[in-house]
Protein backbone atom coordinates (compact mmCIF):
# COMPACT_ATOMS: atom_id res chain seq x y z
CA UNK A 1 0.00 0.00 0.00
CA UNK A 2 0.88 3.45 -0.70
CA UNK A 3 -0.20 6.12 1.72
CA UNK A 4 -1.35 9.13 0.34
CA UNK A 5 -2.29 12.25 3.15
CA UNK A 6 -5.03 13.71 1.08
CA UNK A 7 -6.95 10.29 0.56
CA UNK A 8 -5.43 8.14 4.02
CA UNK A 9 -6.26 8.32 7.55
CA UNK A 10 -4.00 6.51 9.76
CA UNK A 11 -5.14 5.13 13.00
CA UNK A 12 -4.45 2.80 16.46
CA UNK A 13 -7.35 1.24 18.59
CA UNK A 14 -5.97 0.25 21.98
CA UNK A 15 -8.02 -2.08 24.48
CA UNK A 16 -9.03 0.63 26.95
CA UNK A 17 -8.39 -2.68 29.74
CA UNK A 18 -4.79 -2.59 28.66
CA UNK A 19 -2.21 -0.82 31.22
CA UNK A 20 -0.41 2.49 29.39
CA UNK A 21 2.97 0.28 29.57
CA UNK A 22 1.92 -2.00 27.78
CA UNK A 23 -0.49 0.31 25.38
CA UNK A 24 2.24 2.43 24.85
CA UNK A 25 4.64 -1.03 23.97
CA UNK A 26 1.26 -1.90 21.28
CA UNK A 27 1.37 1.37 19.73
CA UNK A 28 4.98 1.24 19.21
CA UNK A 29 5.32 -1.81 17.36
CA UNK A 30 1.94 -1.54 15.54
CA UNK A 31 4.41 2.15 14.45
CA UNK A 32 7.48 0.36 13.70
CA UNK A 33 5.51 -2.25 11.46
CA UNK A 34 3.80 0.73 9.66
CA UNK A 35 6.87 2.51 8.83
CA UNK A 36 8.08 -0.58 7.31
CA UNK A 37 5.12 -1.92 5.68
CA UNK A 38 3.74 1.32 4.20
CA UNK A 39 5.02 2.80 1.60
CA UNK A 40 4.91 7.27 1.90
CA UNK A 41 4.17 7.14 5.22
CA UNK A 42 7.32 8.65 6.90
CA UNK A 43 7.88 12.41 4.97
CA UNK A 44 11.64 13.62 4.68
CA UNK A 45 14.14 14.74 7.05
CA UNK A 46 13.46 17.96 7.95
CA UNK A 47 16.33 20.88 9.09
CA UNK A 48 16.18 23.16 11.59
CA UNK A 49 17.47 26.78 11.13
CA UNK A 50 20.77 26.42 13.35
CA UNK A 51 21.25 23.29 11.12
CA UNK A 52 19.93 20.11 13.31
CA UNK A 53 18.52 17.52 11.37
CA UNK A 54 15.46 15.95 12.91
CA UNK A 55 13.83 12.39 11.38
CA UNK A 56 10.93 12.64 9.04
CA UNK A 57 7.47 11.60 10.50
CA UNK A 58 4.29 10.49 9.83
CA UNK A 59 2.61 13.05 7.01
CA UNK A 60 -0.74 13.02 8.28
CA UNK A 61 -2.23 13.09 12.33
CA UNK A 62 -2.38 9.65 14.20
CA UNK A 63 -5.07 9.29 16.41
CA UNK A 64 -4.67 6.53 19.24
CA UNK A 65 -8.33 5.46 20.23
CA UNK A 66 -9.90 3.49 22.79
CA UNK A 67 -12.41 0.48 22.52
CA UNK A 68 -12.96 -2.78 23.93
CA UNK A 69 -11.17 -5.70 22.85
CA UNK A 70 -14.58 -7.47 21.33
CA UNK A 71 -14.45 -4.30 19.28
CA UNK A 72 -10.94 -5.27 17.94
CA UNK A 73 -11.80 -8.72 16.83
CA UNK A 74 -15.00 -6.89 14.95
CA UNK A 75 -12.25 -4.55 13.11
CA UNK A 76 -10.29 -7.15 12.19
CA UNK A 77 -12.85 -8.90 10.37
CA UNK A 78 -14.20 -6.14 8.98
CA UNK A 79 -10.52 -5.18 7.44
CA UNK A 80 -9.75 -8.56 6.88
CA UNK A 81 -12.49 -8.50 3.60
CA UNK A 82 -12.07 -4.89 2.49
CA UNK A 83 -8.93 -4.69 -0.03
CA UNK A 84 -8.56 -0.84 1.05
CA UNK A 85 -8.21 -1.31 4.24
CA UNK A 86 -4.50 -2.20 5.87
CA UNK A 87 -4.77 -3.65 8.69
CA UNK A 88 -1.84 -4.62 11.87
CA UNK A 89 -3.46 -6.56 14.89
CA UNK A 90 -1.52 -7.20 17.75
CA UNK A 91 -1.76 -9.32 20.42
CA UNK A 92 -1.42 -10.69 23.68
CA UNK A 93 0.26 -13.27 22.68
CA UNK A 94 3.20 -10.88 20.72
CA UNK A 95 2.90 -9.00 24.10
CA UNK A 96 4.08 -11.91 26.04
CA UNK A 97 6.65 -13.19 24.09
CA UNK A 98 10.50 -12.53 25.20
CA UNK A 99 11.92 -13.57 21.85
CA UNK A 100 10.07 -13.48 18.01
CA UNK A 101 11.22 -16.86 17.91
CA UNK A 102 9.22 -17.60 20.74
CA UNK A 103 6.20 -15.70 18.91
CA UNK A 104 6.69 -17.73 16.14
CA UNK A 105 6.01 -20.78 18.03
CA UNK A 106 3.77 -19.98 20.05
CA UNK A 107 1.52 -17.56 16.95
CA UNK A 108 1.60 -21.70 14.32
CA UNK A 109 0.13 -23.37 17.17
CA UNK A 110 -2.83 -21.28 18.25
CA UNK A 111 -5.77 -20.78 15.95
CA UNK A 112 -6.69 -17.04 15.50
CA UNK A 113 -10.51 -16.99 17.42
CA UNK A 114 -8.21 -17.75 20.32
CA UNK A 115 -5.50 -15.35 19.75
CA UNK A 116 -6.77 -12.14 22.37
CA UNK A 117 -5.79 -8.56 19.99
CA UNK A 118 -4.73 -5.49 22.57
CA UNK A 119 -4.63 -3.35 19.18
CA UNK A 120 -5.24 -2.81 16.01
CA UNK A 121 -3.49 -0.41 13.53
CA UNK A 122 -5.83 0.45 10.35
CA UNK A 123 -4.79 2.63 7.36
CA UNK A 124 -7.57 3.03 4.52
CA UNK A 125 -9.79 5.64 3.10
CA UNK A 126 -10.68 8.51 5.00
CA UNK A 127 -14.47 7.82 5.19
CA UNK A 128 -14.30 4.18 5.79
CA UNK A 129 -11.78 4.47 8.10
CA UNK A 130 -13.27 7.10 9.92
CA UNK A 131 -16.85 4.93 9.91
CA UNK A 132 -14.96 2.33 11.84
CA UNK A 133 -13.53 4.42 14.25
CA UNK A 134 -15.50 7.98 14.35
CA UNK A 135 -17.49 7.30 17.82
CA UNK A 136 -14.12 5.89 19.60
CA UNK A 137 -12.24 8.10 22.78
CA UNK A 138 -9.22 9.36 22.44
CA UNK A 139 -6.57 7.62 24.13
CA UNK A 140 -5.44 10.77 27.03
Amino acid sequence: MEFDANVHRCTLVIDQQLPAGLAMNAASVIGISFGKLIGNLVGPDMCSQDGFIYPGVIYAPLPVLLAEGNYLRELQQISGTDPEIFSMPFSALAQSCKTYDEYGERIATAHSEQIELVAMGLIGPKKKITRLTGNLKLYR
